[in-house]
């Protein structure tokens, strides 16, 4: 008699409370292996694969894709052991779903062991066992000659271990697997790959499983869902005005509704935050960068050709290091309850990056120990993650001072919200050539506005001025950082 396991969506970390389902990775009555990923989640932080603990088959699934699930919510339940039979596919039908559960569970054990637990929670943590080749057991259903084929909706299956019906739609008993007898076709996976094409489809109320794909084996692309929602936009033919609702007259006035939830709700939460607590004050200052630009070229040149490039945000983060060094009342933070102002010894540079998910603060461990070229390979790494949206949740949190480079939206200055519960921001705004006097002389130099708010608590208006101008000593005259090496 195979045992019901229960998994539940594990802590995340970071004092995460929920997730949403982006993709499920196995669908019920597939053989899993322990660890083997069976969900993609977005969490307001991060995108992020859940691995199961179990070995086993899939005997349900709670959670649609796009739903949000809390914390210890069930996440799916696992039939392990051996002994309990499954439907064939009828006598004289033998195939992939004939035998019984025992050995697709067997299956599953040779990769993870059946009925073992890795006790991780998090990709890259447990027993590393490589992954069990998948055998699925398919829905069945009653033919007129006896035999049982084809797909059945999972509704006809009951509760799970004690599960309470009603939570997962995708669902069998491990007795049986899946005995359904229905008329509809079975609820899939979804053809789509990317996260923001199913939101983009969610938003707009566009159901996923109704569009046939234009991409490679049907894959739904952007440009499908954009379809539909054109032309579930067009005008259609209008009711007599006495016959149309009260509430046309408000959707007329083109009044859209963003849900503050997810990554948006958590930045909504900290900026607020942040502006609450935090009495904070700004100052900033005009720095001809040209010498800069040339210190970097002149850098990139010694390399050779075939040597990483190295960037000017990490030219920028370096200065910032350095500055912090000789001004260390800026790397803290204030605890409120204690009354207290927190000085940091260590120093982990957050930095803040565009993606589509919108604007997240990726952050660069230990940044006071790195040199120019570490910090912009570890700079592009953690772009690159942001971007993809893979970003965990540690490199995401944690950082006790923040750089932002505004200067990329083409803008010249700014006064950034501190990043709770930093001490200050830096912030750089476009370098454009403008007429500066130069040595005497009129001249056209690359210039840049340097921005500095800061925790009017942690220090005066002398500190942060003094930091603000060694900032922009070393962007006028990078010699300068050579009195700290």
């Amino acid at each position: 008699m195979a045992e019901v396991k229960e998994f539940k969506l594990p802590d995340l970390g970071e004092g995460l409370t929920e997730a949403e389902v982006v993709r499920w990775l196995v669908e019920v009555g597939e053989a899993v292996a322990v660890d083997q990923p069976v969900v993609e989640v977005e969490t307001a932080k991060a995108m992020v694969e859940v691995p199961c603990p179990y070995g086993g088959v899939v005997t349900a699934r709670y959670g649609e894709e796009g739903e949000e699930l809390a914390v210890g919510a069930p996440l799916l339940t696992v039939a392990v052991g051996a002994g309990t039979p499954a439907p064939g596919r009828g006598s004289g039908s033998p195939g992939p779903g004939s035998g019984d559960l025992a050995g697709v569970v067997a299956e599953a054990a040779g990769a993870g062991g059946a009925g073992e637990t890795s006790g991780a929670v998090l990709v890259g943590y447990g027993t590393g066992a490589p992954p069990a080749r998948r055998r699925r057991v398919r829905p069945a259903s009653h033919t007129p000659g006896g035999a049982v084929d084809g797909p059945a909706p999972a509704a006809a299956a009951g509760p799970v271990g004690g599960v309470p019906s009603g939570y997962g739609r995708h669902a069998v008993t491990p007795d049986a697997a899946v005995r359904q007898n229905g008329s509809a076709p079975a609820a899939g996976p979804v053809p789509v790959i990317s996260p923001l094409v199913r939101r983009l489809a969610r938003q707009n109320g566009v159901e996923l499983r109704t569009l046939t794909g234009s991409g490679p084996d049907g894959l739904i692309l952007r440009a499908d869902v954009e379809r539909a929602i054109g032309a579930a936009a067009a005008p259609a033919e209008q009711p007599d005005a006495a016959e149309q609702p009260a509430a046309a007259a408000s959707a007329a006035d083109g009044e859209v509704r963003i849900a503050l939830r997810g990554l948006r709700g958590v930045v909504a939460d900290k900026m607020s935050r942040s502006r609450r607590e935090i009495p904070e004050a700004t100052c900033w200052v005009d720095a001809d960068a040209t010498e800069l630009l040339a210190a970097r070229r002149a850098m990139n040149a010694a390399g050779g050709p075939d040597a990483p490039k190295i960037s000017l945000l990490a030219v920028l983060a370096r200065i910032c290091t350095a500055a912090l060094a000789r001004f260390p009342e800026l790397n803290a933070r204030v605890d409120t309850e204690a009354r207290e102002i927190v000085r940091l010894e260590r120093l982990h540079l957050g930095f803040a990056a565009q993606t589509d998910r919108g604007l997240v603060v990726p952050v660069v461990r230990d940044a006071h120990t790195r040199d120019a070229e570490s910090l912009s390979e570890e700079l592009a790494r953690l772009t690159g993650s942001a971007r993809a949206g893979t970003l965990t949740p540690g490199e995401l949190t944690g950082s006790t001072f923040t750089l932002n480079n505004y200067g990329v939206f083409g803008v010249d200055g700014s006064t950034p919200i501190i990043n709770h519960p930093e001490a200050a921001m830096l912030g750089v705004g476009r370098i454009v050539p403008k007429p500066w006097v130069h040595e005497g002389e009129l001249a056209v130099r690359h210039v840049t506005q340097l921005s500095l708010t800061f925790d009017h608590r942690v220090c005066d208006g002398g500190v942060a001025g003094g930091f603000l101008r060694y900032v922009a000593d070393c962007v006028e005259q990078p010699a300068v950082l050579l009195r700290g090496i």
